[in-house]
């Protein structure tokens, strides 16, 4: 059986491997439905059943995706979505909403683009600044009691706003991202969610695709890919970033493992409580990510690893100036 971790104190297990699913419609390139769906499937079949989605990927057709590969095995898979980042008829981004009237109205059109009757992880995907956390967090209790939600979760989510959620209804999980590239929640977040008894997913946990080494020069990017944008994928930036996963490859072709794996397996040794969802569109991705379960770092290992990435060796921010504005700091 593939391993499953527990993620918060309100009896959510889930493997301990997830698979994001965003790439597989929208942000890295044209997808392929039919590999999607098989990688899914794959993923299932493998034990890797947390699936992690939401309403804004591809405009609702990545949810719509999610629910057509799992019609038939919907009760095989943990299931994820979030609510909050609202986009228009064009796929423009209107902004943040968290009203309580909203939430009730995402969660019913996701159930319906899931087809399915109940969400097992609802997360709430970026905070809303201008509505009290307490009532965002009340409505999202409210689809807990109505049976529409199973667990709820908060995704790049402070601190003091975490505090604040929790007091209003437990929160299982805290979606943020987190890799070799990107430790900042190594500060305060990690520290808090273990206070509060509440699990911790890191998304991007192979700093989107850079820390696979697969990316060697700006071009290899798709026109479309959203990465573009990215500041770390960028000018020099992109350089620095280039030298750090050297670094990592040389460590990872000593212990017999891609950089991705090597990436995966550091992320999983940081701590029981800890469910990376490395995003993929490929059956063989897929099964090169899931290997990394079975990689064992040492505390020398780990060490080593410590001097090549340490804490802010990224070059550039992890988001455009506007998106990082609008992160919950």
């Amino acid at each position: 059986m593939f391993p499953q971790r527990k993620l918060g104190t309100q009896g959510l297990k889930v493997s301990a491997l997830g698979l994001g699913c965003m790439g597989m419609s929208e942000f890295y390139g044209a997808g392929d439905e039919q590999e999607s769906i098989a990688t899914i499937h794959r993923a299932i079949e493998l034990g890797c059943t947390f699936l992690d989605t939401a309403d804004m990927y591809g405009s609702g057709k990545n949810e719509e995706l999610v629910g057509r590969a799992i019609k038939d095995r919907r009760q095989k898979v943990v299931l994820a979505t979030k609510f909050g980042n609202v986009r228009g008829p064009n796929g423009e981004f209107l902004g943040v909403k968290g009203t309580p009237e909203y939430v009730k109205q995402a969660c019913d059109a996701s159930l319906k683009r899931l087809g399915t009757e109940v969400i097992d992880l609802y997360y709430q995907h970026r905070v809303d600044k201008t509505v009290p956390i307490e009532d965002t967090v009340g409505a999202m209790a409210e689809l807990v009691k109505a049976g529409k939600v199973r667990f709820l979760g908060l995704s790049e989510a402070s601190p003091k706003t975490i505090r604040r959620a929790h007091k209003v209804h437990p929160i299982s999980a805290l979606q943020t991202e987190y890799s070799l590239w990107e430790r900042d929640p190594e500060d305060e977040i990690l520290a808090t969610v273990r206070e509060l008894g509440i699990g911790f997913v890191p998304y991007s946990p192979l700093g989107r695709g850079f820390l696979t080494g697969q990316f060697k020069r700006f071009e290899d990017l798709a026109p479309d890919d959203f990465r573009r944008m990215s500041p770390r994928f960028q000018g020099e930036n992109f350089q620095k970033n280039l030298d750090l996963v050297a670094k990592i490859e040389e460590i990872a072709r000593e212990k017999h493992c891609t950089s991705a794996q090597l990436a995966l397996a550091w992320v999983l040794a940081q701590g029981e409580d800890i469910v990376p969802i490395p995003g993929t569109k490929r059956r063989k991705f897929l099964e090169q990510n899931l290997e990394a379960i079975n990689i064992k770092l040492t505390p020398k290992d780990l060490a080593r690893i410590d001097e090549v990435a340490p804490k802010g060796v990224a070059a550039g921010a992890r988001y455009p100036e506007r998106a990082m504005a609008a992160l919950d700091v």
